[in-house]
């Protein structure tokens, strides 16, 4: 299992998160959100965190944003992924001439199953199987993230959504990042009743802050003490507050 913590907006936070053991780190580059960051702090987290021995794979998440700007926010704060949450285009990930290509991923909040098979086939970049098996996922950015529906909200509602329907996702799509409305008890039912989890799983959660955040994290699988050899190949996302 791995582990992302996304919404960071001040170092403290994301150094918490770094020496709590977090595979990945995610800044919002969206206005509207309670966790934007603007790009200048978001560069200057960044710089300490590169500095130091040892820095999570970096995630900038945006919204309906022209895969140029996407590409120098990436380039000006060094970061390594773009998370794509708005009605951003297949051909944003999935051509090779986009200046995001093989280092971004859309994020799904399908109203159905039916709507969230169609939306993987489209988003899911073709090569990406065959790569997720070659580096094991190390490295990568997810394939896709699933989150909960909602008609006008770009993820971190905290609701729970289709989870029958999630895990039967998670069984077709490698590199999949779950997000909404995760609890202990839910996570343990999925444990259970699925045996099979996504690879990535965020969680846009109200919890607060980030070091209370990171204890419930640990209270899931012994994390990050023997997050490494669980047998779910997951990764697990937290937002900050």
């Amino acid at each position: 299992m791995k582990v992302k913590i996304c919404g960071l907006t001040n170092l403290a936070d994301a150094q918490t998160a770094v020496s709590a053991g977090a595979d990945y780190l995610g800044f919002i580059f969206y206005p509207p959100s309670k966790r934007a960051i603007e790009v200048a702090a978001a560069r200057r987290i960044v710089a300490e965190l590169r500095a130091a021995p040892q820095c999570p794979l970096l995630v900038g998440v945006f919204v309906n944003e022209t895969a140029q700007k996407m590409a120098e926010v990436l380039a000006t704060c060094q970061l390594d992924f773009a998370q794509l949450s708005g009605e951003e285009v297949p051909a944003l990930v999935g051509d090779a001439n986009s200046p995001v290509y093989g280092r971004a991923y859309k994020a799904l909040r399908p109203a159905s199953f039916a709507e969230a098979e169609a939306e993987a086939e489209w988003y899911l970049p073709p090569e990406y199987e065959a790569e997720f098996g070659r580096q094991q996922g190390e490295q990568m950015p997810p394939g896709l993230l699933l989150d909960t529906y909602h008609p006008t909200l770009r993820g971190g509602t905290g609701k729970t959504g289709d989870w029958s329907a999630a895990a039967a996702l998670a069984g077709q799509i490698p590199g999949l990042m779950l997000a909404g409305g995760l609890t202990v008890a839910m996570w343990l039912r999925l444990c259970a009743v699925y045996g099979r989890l996504p690879w990535m799983w965020p969680v846009a959660s109200k919890l607060p802050p980030v070091a209370k955040t990171l204890n419930w994290c640990a209270s899931l699988s012994g994390w990050p003490s023997r997050r490494k050899a669980s047998p779910y190949n997951a990764i697990l996302s937290v937002s900050g507050k």
